[in-house]
């Protein structure tokens, strides 16, 4: 069994996720987002979509995009 680095929790049932170069080990999907997810940079949001990216900075959506960097550079499709 493999243990949660989210939670703790000893689950023969846990995966893991490589990314980067680093693989991490998760009893779900849930604890897995909590981990790695990037947050909005304006509002802190955890962003489980595609969210929106304005020069390598994260944001949950177009009206948190326009608040941190303006309204001219960003697209509200």
């Amino acid at each position: 069994m493999a243990v949660c680095e989210t939670c703790g929790n000893d689950y023969e049932m846990a995966f893991e996720i490589t990314a980067a170069g680093t693989t991490h080990t998760f009893d779900s999907f849930e604890c897995a987002m909590h981990k790695m997810a990037p947050r909005c940079e304006h509002c802190g949001v955890m962003i489980m979509g595609h969210g929106h990216q304005v020069d390598g900075r994260f944001f949950c959506c177009a009206h948190c995009a326009s608040a941190a960097v303006g309204a001219s550079t960003v697209d509200h499709a």
